[in-house]
């Protein structure tokens, strides 16, 4: 939401703009929370593992077989938790970079290939790669903000752009937990690294709440999905022939549907005017959200 008119902003303001947003992004601060709590952690560990590297080299004779098999009795295991702690660390940036850098240059290949894309920003005085970036860190802090007085309206026929941005909000909100697991299990089958073995099978012991388990993964997918699909088909017979919809063909309507949709549980960015849509898809968008 905005309380002023977001045309008002120079291309500096909107990047000071752009770079709180990327600061406030909800992935951005829980990747900053796991790195201050190994920072914190860190000596404690250290002198844990010393300790136990000790004990371990004055009694190794003398340990019995069942207590080797306990996990608590290997001195590595503080080491290994740790260092996996550290490497989703590693994780969650290279996922947030690669989010924000692909994205930007999905959307700005896409405005300088649309001649209707582009004479937009040049009708508006903004820059495309200033869009570019601003709208793809808006989209994925799921910010809402877009540098129009029409939100995304004005590009509502611009159903490639809307394709581009609409994996953005799943990438920074709900889905976020899946595709991080999916990231992760991607690294240990190319690298082999026992750290991304280890957070696979012990995320409760990582300790980051969006390190889910695998059927609890599976299951956040499946409803976000189910709910994006309730959703499209309830607007879609409430609204295919409405006001709101006029002026496009049926692909555009139909992705145009599947953007606003989206939208109702994630960032707020529109591409139809939310006032003249019918009083019950404006109850499901509240149920939804």
């Amino acid at each position: 939401m905005s309380t002023v008119e977001m045309e008002v902003f120079s291309n500096s303001q909107l990047v000071i703009i752009t770079i709180l947003m990327l600061l406030g992004g909800e992935v951005f601060s829980s990747l900053l929370e796991i790195q201050l709590e190994i920072r914190a952690k860190l000596p404690k560990q250290l002198s844990t593992i010393t300790c136990h590297e000790l004990a371990r080299v004055s009694y190794s004779d003398h340990l019995d077989t069942e207590n080797r098999d306990k996990p608590n009795s290997d001195p590595n295991t503080e080491y290994l938790k740790h260092n996996s702690r550290r490497y989703l660390g590693y994780v969650g940036l290279g996922y947030h970079l690669v989010a924000h850098i692909v994205g930007s240059l999905l959307v700005y290949i896409y405005i300088i290939l649309s001649p209707s894309a582009t004479q937009v920003l040049k009708s508006k005085g903004i820059g495309a790669q200033t869009f570019s970036v601003f709208v793809t860190v808006s989209t994925f802090a799921n910010g809402g903000f877009i540098p129009m007085n029409e939100n995304m309206i004005v590009f509502k026929k611009n159903s490639g752009l809307l394709l581009l941005l609409i994996p953005q909000f799943l990438l920074g909100n709900t889905l976020y937990p899946c595709f991080l697991r999916f990231s992760i299990r991607v690294l240990e089958t190319m690298t082999r690294k026992r750290e991304f073995g280890f957070m696979l099978r012990n995320h409760r012991e990582v300790g980051y709440e969006n390190l889910l388990s695998s059927s609890h993964s599976a299951l956040l997918a499946l409803t976000v999905l189910g709910f994006v699909l309730v959703q499209l088909i309830m607007f879609c017979a409430m609204e295919w022939d409405s006001e709101a919809l006029a002026g496009m063909n049926w692909y555009e309507r139909f992705v145009a549907s599947l953007f606003q949709v989206v939208n109702s549980r994630h960032a707020g960015e529109s591409v139809v005017d939310i006032s003249t849509l019918s009083s019950a898809i404006l109850v499901l968008f509240v149920v939804m959200m």
